[in-house]
């Protein structure tokens, strides 16, 4: 890390107060997704936050940290699609599958660049990947990163993921650059490994960048420095998504007041048309809105109990703006 990352760095007296959305940070070296957290925490003066998808201390790029309220909204956006530009070293395993680990094989690479683009074309489309044990996964309630750092080994079940596109840029063996688009949950260093498996020499991921987040890119992201730098109001002003925008990813339905009162207790309301959602996708499915567009509640449709062919909104998060509305 360097003095920069390292610096303490005391919370500005101007920080905004109960920010709600989401914050792009450009993530540099040597720091953890959690150090970012902290560090947002701090800056802006905001306790309810955290990360949307764990980048390694050694990648960089676009982390999107959930301020406040957003921090119940989380899975809304976690599966968006994922943009990543990195290198590989052929000829490497290593325990972790990246260059920071102990090397454990080394074998002459004798692939050439077709035989490089062909095993990789082969990979694209929807894949199982068993999660690395440096990963953040839990098993058994415990990070896996956390046992690996105890020298122990678990058993671990296999995740479909999608490779949407695999695209090569310099190579000059036993070294390539490469882009990755592909599902939200691909593990990039377990892709590189399962390539040099296939390739039969050898393979480790040499560095990493992540571009996008769908649908959220590095555009306004927020630098280290400017994080540290600059005064909170300028920092939310410049990179952060109010909740109300964020969640346009979503559905909604708009209730009156009566409606609004009633979810406020928790309870469900009438809508007079449907939305883009059929009744009983999940407990996320759509925002509950009241009339002037705020957000009171992430919820699902359900059909009246009546037994006819009305609908009624049932939230499932309700915001904290809308439970004191709702009790006033």
């Amino acid at each position: 890390m360097s003095s920069g990352a390292e610096a303490a760095v005391e919370p500005r007296r101007d920080a905004p107060v109960r920010l709600h959305g989401l914050l792009a940070i450009d993530k540099p070296p040597g720091v953890t997704s959690h150090d970012v957290v902290e560090r947002v925490r701090r800056r802006l003066g905001t306790p309810g936050a955290g990360h949307l998808g764990t980048l390694d201390p050694a990648a960089t790029g676009l982390l999107i940290i959930a301020l406040g309220a957003a921090t119940r909204c989380v899975t809304v956006w976690q599966g968006g699609e994922k943009t990543y530009e990195g290198a590989l070293r052929l000829g490497l395993v290593t325990d972790t599958q990246d260059l920071t680990g102990r090397i454990l094989e080394s074998h002459p690479v004798t692939v050439d660049e077709e035989a490089l683009r062909s095993e990789a074309r082969a990979m694209v489309g929807e894949i199982d990947q068993l999660p690395p044990m440096v990963s953040a996964l839990k098993v058994r309630g415990e990070r896996l990163y956390r046992l690996a750092r105890r020298g122990e080994v678990v058993v671990r079940a296999p995740r479909r993921v999608r490779v949407v596109s695999w695209d090569w840029g310099t190579v000059a063996i036993p070294e390539a650059s490469f882009r990755v688009r592909c599902s939200g949950g691909t593990y990039l260093r377990t892709l590189v490994h399962d390539l040099g498996q296939r390739l039969g020499c050898g393979a480790a991921l040499a560095s990493l960048r992540r571009l996008r987040s769908e649908p959220f890119g590095l555009e306004r992201a927020l630098t280290w420095r400017d994080l540290n730098e600059l005064a909170p109001s300028e920092a939310w002003a410049r990179s952060g998504t109010p909740l109300e925008e964020a969640l346009t990813a979503l559905p909604h339905v708009t209730v009156d007041a009566a409606g609004a009162e009633a979810v406020g207790h928790g309870g469900t309301a009438p809508i007079a048309a449907a939305a883009f959602a059929p009744p009983g996708a999940g407990p996320r499915s759509i925002v509950i809105r009241s009339a002037d567009g705020t957000p009171l509640a992430l919820g699902e449709l359900e059909r009246a109990p009546q037994g006819d062919s009305s609908l009624r909104a049932c939230p499932h998060v309700v915001f904290p703006w809308a439970v004191r509305e709702g009790r006033a």
